[in-house]
């Protein structure tokens, strides 16, 4: 049966609800921190981009080869729209130039994350400044994104190859945060096959990688010759059984995008069913833990999860009705998400560093743990300004 959010979990966000003022102080300081640490960032990396994640909290600094380089373009838009100051608008451009030239290289484009790059780079800069360069790219990486879709099973493969037997009918709940680049380039080019496919996609993550109890699936396997689905698996949760944080982040936050483009309200529902799951799992201060079968011990949180989910509720709560007894929940559990990464979870003022810390990549392989992670960055800075001002979204 699909969660409903937990009394004690709704008094403990009444309870803990700071004064109006207070909450605008708040955000205040802390946007004024995170735009410190981007300028930090900006004279450390030049034109270059953060890797994934940090090692020993300094983010290498790498070209434009990752699936993350849109996050840092996109943090460097979002500056420029919160302090006017052309710095960052001079060096989110160049980078539209680099992610031109890389949709159309194909330079590392095997993947279903080129929303993640090009709706943070490229639609954000036509948005913001007309750029026809910029509107370019974006719409050749929607083409590529729509290569990947596979009308069976009605989905867009994940990763790899589209030859590759070992990807082939796979799609990931990540994939959400994808689609606006789709109902953008739709809009734009007045094409309805990116509309169409997107539509399928969501349908399907909607069907599939949600489970009855409001958890999710990092990954869903379909028949790619029949289309039939077969099994939900995980590639960096915990195990195939239980819910990814991170996961059930860009599910909580990835619905309630995509309703705001095609206007299907099951969608809200939806994502009010994976919120409360969330919002039940987590510790006392709110943060949670890299899975959400861990609500207490030594494992690691992941302040990149808790950031995600803190635009996703803000979201999910402006798209609401008002009066939906929930959206004051929604918004009450954000504000108190982002307070504590501001108070308790803000990255080390060194030049490199994160805006946050305690983040993981991946945990399985490894790779970033108790570390920063550049999306955690990216939508930290996005939460801020959802936060401080009428916002238009990238995606």
């Amino acid at each position: 049966m699909p969660p409903s959010l937990n009394p004690a979990v709704m008094e403990q966000l009444k309870n803990g609800s700071a004064p109006q003022r207070d909450d605008q102080r708040m955000v205040e300081q802390a946007l004024a921190r995170a735009l410190a640490a981007v300028d930090r960032n900006l004279a450390h990396f030049g034109d270059q981009f953060p890797a994934p994640s940090s090692v020993g909290g300094v983010y290498p600094a790498m070209g434009n080869d990752e699936w993350t380089n849109g996050f840092w373009t996109g943090m460097l838009w979002l500056a420029y729209e919160a302090s006017g100051a052309p710095r960052y608008r001079e060096a989110a451009e160049r980078h539209v130039l680099s992610f031109h030239r890389r949709q159309a290289e194909r330079h590392n484009v095997n993947h279903h994350d080129l929303g993640f790059l090009y709706s943070l780079s490229c639609v954000s800069a036509y948005k913001l400044t007309g750029s026809a360069v910029a509107a370019g790219a974006a719409m050749g990486a929607a083409r590529l994104l729509l290569e990947r879709y596979q009308p069976r099973a009605g989905i867009i493969q994940a990763w790899g190859d589209l030859n590759d037997p070992e990807q082939a009918g796979r799609m990931i709940i990540d994939c959400n945060l994808n689609l606006p680049l789709l109902y953008w380039a739709s809009a734009y080019s007045g094409d309805p096959a990116f509309r169409d496919a997107a539509n399928r996609h969501i349908e399907a993550a909607a069907r599939h990688i949600v489970r009855a109890d409001g958890s999710t699936f990092h990954t869903f396997y379909f028949d790619p010759a029949s289309g039939a689905p077969r099994h939900g698996k995980t590639h960096q949760g915990h195990a195939d059984d239980s819910c990814w944080a991170r996961g059930q982040a860009w599910g909580i936050s990835g619905f309630p995008l995509v309703y705001r483009h095609n206007g299907d309200t099951r969608l809200l529902a939806l994502s009010k069913v994976l919120a409360n799951y969330y919002l039940n799992r987590l510790p006392e201060d709110g943060i949670c833990y890299w899975d959400l079968i861990f609500t207490s011990g030594e494992e690691e949180r992941d302040s990149s999860a808790a950031a995600i989910a803190a635009c996703g509720l803000l979201e999910l709560s402006n798209n609401l009705p008002l009066l939906d007894p929930l959206r004051d929940d929604y918004q009450r559990a954000a504000l108190r998400t982002v307070r504590q990464l501001s108070e308790h979870y803000q990255g080390d003022e060194i030049p490199g560093g994160g805006l946050l810390r305690h983040a993981v990549y991946h945990k399985p392989h490894g790779v970033g743990i108790d570390e920063s992670c550049i999306w955690g960055d990216y939508f930290y800075l996005e939460a801020l300004l959802r936060l401080s001002r009428s916002w238009t979204s990238y995606w």
